[in-house]
């Protein structure tokens, strides 16, 4: 019994195959549109993209065409290649903006952008294009039912940039003490607390922006010594004013005693 229906499963396969291989080699247009069709509804994605892009500029102008530009896209984005579903997806809105599919390919494409960004660690320039992208969807259509997934897209790539941010400022932060650098690590998380005010990282940026203060003041030299442990006593207090329960705060107050010791010695000296 199971054999019989192997058999007939196979059977099946192969005249599959062989209708799709007929259709793909003939020239008969309409053929090809139908089958392309059953294969997207079947979610034969690769086959039928094949076809759609056989006959896409034959139907161009006819009424088929706004089906078809749609599937041959919609394959791109089901198939994974997220940057030519994105092109063609756009082109798409751009040809139909009254489409009923509009809505939903315009979102789809800025989809598209969000799959392509990188992990938070590697450059980010895809990121800020999806971003955009999604920002631009939001504004398009304030109440798109796709409105709420993609607020959230944007708020999850929002905080890889964060991430990458934090990342740049904790290196300086981290090799400052052979290249001198605690004051660009200084610079860079005020850069971030600027660029993203309402960051979940931010009561770690301003321990660690206090941290590279610290250092930049104990490692500093005697005539720019002065300024800089003061300096780095204003972002303590910054750091106590803005979260007195931070994690790092028993850290941070060994830190200040040590610099308000510095200070006066340094007083006394002058």
């Amino acid at each position: 019994m199971k054999r019989g229906l192997y058999i007939l499963l196979v059977s099946v396969l192969l005249i599959s195959c062989s209708d799709f291989q007929k259709t793909l080699k003939s020239e008969d247009t309409a053929a090809k549109f139908e089958m392309a069709t059953e294969l997207y509804d079947a979610g034969k994605w690769s086959k039928s993209f094949r076809l759609c892009e056989q006959i896409l500029q034959k139907y161009r102008g006819k009424p088929q065409a706004e089906k078809l530009t749609y599937m041959h896209a919609m394959c791109s984005y089901h198939l994974g290649d997220y940057y030519i579903a994105s092109y063609h997806l756009d082109k798409f809105t751009d040809i139909y903006p009254q489409s009923e599919k509009a809505e939903e390919a315009a979102f789809l494409s800025a989809k598209g952008y969000y799959f392509n960004s990188p992990v938070y660690s590697k450059e980010q320039k895809e990121t800020v294009e999806a971003i955009e992208k999604l920002q631009l969807f939001v504004n398009v259509y304030p109440n798109s039912k796709y409105l709420a997934e993609a607020n959230a897209l944007i708020k999850e790539l929002d905080f890889k940039l964060e991430k990458k941010a934090f990342e740049i400022a904790m290196q300086y932060n981290l090799i400052g003490g052979y290249s001198g650098d605690y004051g660009a690590a200084i610079k860079s998380f005020n850069n971030m607390l600027l660029e993203f005010p309402g960051s979940s990282l931010r009561s770690e940026v301003f321990y660690y922006r206090f941290d590279s203060a610290y250092k930049l003041a104990i490692l500093s030299v005697d005539y720019l010594k002065e300024k800089r442990l003061k300096d780095a006593l204003a972002y303590y207090n910054a750091l106590e004013k803005a979260y007195p329960n931070s994690e790092h705060m028993e850290d941070a107050k060994i830190q200040k005693q040590e610099l308000e010791q510095e200070l006066n010695t340094f007083t006394t000296k002058s």
